[in-house]
């Protein structure tokens, strides 16, 4: 286990990705600035085509848009650098910065996005670098088949030696440096399954948090059915990536390694463009 020299946080930022979640956005938003310690509430409207960004200013919170969709993990880099560079320009002259806790909420949580409060008390006392919220069984009925899910899960167990209760889980608190270990984020819907990867073998501590939360939850019509495709795509290819990179570099086996280039840019192709914000 690595030391962890760098301080615990003080404070935290919640941060959310949304893409035309104007029906929702205003809720999440007020349910985040209840959360203890959440001085900034910022989202990041990921090329909206509704009203996002105006209802998400109006409830509240710091906005930056993408022009165009970019999806989900170059929204979550946006949100956490603009905060970066606020908390720099916000430093005294010659003084470190105060890093927040990073706090990732989905857009369509509405009232329950309070509920994430749980997943940044670790963090703040300085217990884990990041922490992963278990949802319960949600209300309405609806979800897929397990394949994503154990995908995901199994590549976890295998790429770091963790066993994630529910891997594709969006709602995380990180620490600065747990972010700076998962950089570049993978692209689409492979993220969390990688972030967990990356985070664990950086020898940092992760650790699941039960939550009460509730999101939509996707059908089983066609359109949900080639969601899940897509799901299945980009979690294997971020499995992929870091199989291979740990071909590369001579492991064995899971173990601490920390991932590779820091930078803005995701683990992404053309079609990520096509992805939803959330």
């Amino acid at each position: 286990m690595s030391a962890h020299p760098n301080p615990a946080p003080e404070a935290v930022a919640a941060i959310i990705p949304a893409m035309n979640e104007a029906e929702r956005i205003g809720a999440t938003v007020t349910a985040a600035k209840r959360i203890p310690g959440a001085d900034i509430v910022m989202v990041v409207d990921d090329g909206s085509s509704d009203d996002t960004g105006t209802l998400a200013r109006r409830a509240g919170a710091e906005v930056v848009t993408h022009p165009k969709n970019k999806g989900k993990a170059a929204a979550m880099m946006t949100g956490a650098f603009a905060l970066r560079n606020r908390e720099i320009s916000d430093a005294d002259l010659g003084a470190d910065p105060n890093h927040r806790a990073l706090l990732f909420i989905d857009g369509d949580l509405e009232d329950s996005a309070v509920g994430t409060a749980p997943l940044t008390d670790p963090v703040l006392a300085g217990q884990a670098d990041m922490t992963i919220a278990i949802l319960p069984a949600q209300k309405r009925r609806g979800g897929g088949f397990g394949f994503v899910v154990g995908l995901a899960k199994k590549g976890i167990a295998e790429l770091s030696g963790f066993e994630a209760t529910q891997p594709l889980s969006g709602m995380r608190c990180l620490t600065r440096e747990a972010f700076d270990a998962a950089l570049p984020f993978a692209a689409g819907w492979g993220v969390e399954a990688a972030m967990t990867i990356d985070v664990v073998n950086a020898g940092l501590r992760v650790t699941e948090v039960e939550c009460d939360l509730h999101h939509r939850v996707t059908g089983r019509d066609l359109r949900a059915q080639l969601h899940r495709a897509a799901q299945y795509r980009d979690v294997a290819r971020a499995l992929l990536v870091r199989r291979l990179r740990a071909n590369r570099s001579g492991a064995t086996g899971p173990g601490p390694q920390r991932s590779g280039t820091a930078g803005p840019q995701s683990e992404r192709t053309d079609h990520d463009r096509k992805e939803g914000g959330k």
